[in-house]
């Protein structure tokens, strides 16, 4: 990974983790190499699972589990979470699966527990195929995104189930933060 793709995902994780409370069990998607929980130590966060499909194998980072494979399909039925966080993420993920996760994160998280989404503006995606012609960036997995626009977020979940309680734009308004809470 290159300096310029550990600032911004560095810089994501600052922006989110303001979000995150003292004591949570998280759920990562989307985890990577699980730099979220190191970033977190100060929360005293709980042992907590981080879920990547690009992952080779299982692993344990410290008392988190990072587990291979894509959600909800790799997550235990019986976990649950005061949590969710997905950065830089939801845009590469097909519309088709996204319509799942309302259930998904309704069955998986605790009551009152947080949704924290950040996604980046649809002019990124040329900015990043430009830094990455250069070699400034990895440009993970750019081939997946698809489009992905901002207002697609804001119906994602139902408001029957989960309030929007944040959204800020950030980095020059080029990524987006949501905050959604379960109702009950």
């Amino acid at each position: 990974m290159k300096f310029l793709d550990r600032f911004l995902r560095d810089y994501r994780i600052n922006v989110a983790s303001r979000y995150v409370r003292v004591n949570d069990k998280i759920l990562d998607i989307g985890c990577f190499d699980g730099c979220l929980f190191e970033k977190l130590a100060k929360k005293n966060i709980q042992a907590s699972v981080g879920l990547d499909p690009l992952l080779k194998n299982d692993s344990k980072k410290g008392i988190h589990t990072l587990l291979s494979g894509k959600f909800p399909e790799a997550i235990p039925d019986n976990e649950t979470f005061d949590c969710i966080v997905m950065l830089a993420v939801l845009e590469h993920i097909p519309r088709e699966e996204q319509k799942q996760f309302n259930s998904q994160f309704d069955k998986f998280l605790k009551p009152k527990g947080r949704v924290i989404i950040t996604v980046p503006s649809p002019l990124v995606d040329h900015i990043l195929v430009v830094l990455s012609k250069l070699r400034l960036i990895d440009g993970m997995s750019l081939d997946e995104h698809y489009g992905f626009e901002i207002k697609e977020v804001f119906d994602l979940l139902d408001k029957q189930s989960f309030k929007l309680v944040k959204h800020k734009k950030f980095q020059l308004g080029l990524n987006n933060l949501f905050v959604f809470e379960k109702l009950n």
